[in-house]
């Protein structure tokens, strides 16, 4: 008798649990602004070239925020690439967990890996979003645009691997990172049309990037930055937690550090503007609370 209650219990937990995923409620909506200390570069006089560091604030309400994840894999063919994803992995983890404690979406962009989360409620979740036509078509990739931006700082067209002895350039990685948590209302998708979509169904029209390579996917990738600036979002990248792709035996011929700076400067000269990880795990004092007009007066 014990037995055949304790296997009928199990049959209804199973159903239980099966129902409240493909029946999961609504991410809650609530108040409160994260305050940017945005910088970026303005070129004066316009059409001189020579370009001046303006910081600014932004205020933007957590409940319109959405933070990608960009292509963190869990390995990679470049192993000093590898080793510095590995690095900052604990840092953006904690970011993560703090904006999302404060309300913001996450959508993980591992690109390549849809298939090792396709039976997830992360993955399911942005794929039930309705579709929306978007006001300049999404690419599958965003080249470099002449008319808009110069060429970027560092070259790659050579090497872009810093190894003594790069391994063979092919697809070593399987997911994303482990030490990335991917929790509650998190998203998870490679696709343009996808993202765009989940967002517009958010009232989302906030995007802070983070993540590798930053002259390549971080740019290019149809959820990337080119791509979130011309769809008309507010984005911003997120410069301690980003890495570029760069070998300083090629031109300009400077350490690895510095070709990474050059790249989020010229971001910020031709792109948007980016901020310090640190403005995404605090919301402005008060803006939290539904009775104070913080909460609902941020500005874009």
């Amino acid at each position: 008798m014990i037995t055949r209650f304790r296997a009928a219990l199990l049959l209804v937990s199973i159903f239980t649990v099966q129902w409240a995923s493909a029946n999961e409620p609504n991410r809650p909506v609530v108040p409160g602004v994260f305050r940017l200390h945005a910088r970026l570069r303005v070129e004066q006089p316009s059409g001189s070239g020579e370009f001046q560091l303006v910081e600014r604030t932004l205020d933007w309400q957590v409940s319109e925020t959405a933070i990608i994840v960009c292509d963190m894999w869990d390995d990679h063919y470049c192993r000093m690439a590898a080793q510095r994803v590995g690095a900052m992995v604990p840092r953006m983890n904690q970011v993560l967990t703090a904006a999302r404690s404060h309300g913001a979406v996450v959508i993980h962009a591992p690109s390549g890996t849809m298939d090792f989360y396709k039976d997830t409620p992360f993955r399911r979740r942005i794929l039930e979003a309705p579709a929306v036509k978007p006001p300049v078509p999404i690419a599958s990739w965003c080249h470099l645009d002449p008319k808009h931006e110069a060429p970027l700082p560092i070259d790659t067209s050579r090497s872009a691997c810093d190894d003594p002895t790069p391994r063979e350039a092919k697809r070593y990685y399987t997911r994303q990172h482990p030490g990335i948590d991917i929790a509650g209302y998190d998203a998870i998708s490679d696709s343009g049309v996808e993202i765009y979509n989940f967002c517009r169904h958010l009232g989302i029209k906030n995007i802070a990037i983070m993540g590798v390579h930053t002259n390549m996917c971080v740019l290019g990738r149809p959820f990337g930055i080119r791509q979130q600036v011309r769809l008309g979002m507010n984005v911003v990248l997120v410069r301690d937690l980003t890495d570029t792709m760069y070998d300083p035996r090629e031109p300009p011929y400077v350490s690895h550090a510095r070709g990474t700076e050059l790249v989020i400067e010229h971001i910020e000269k031709y792109w948007c503007p980016s901020i310090h990880s640190r403005d995404l795990t605090c919301v402005l004092e008060g803006s939290a609370d539904p009775q104070n007009k913080l909460a609902t007066a941020a500005t874009d």
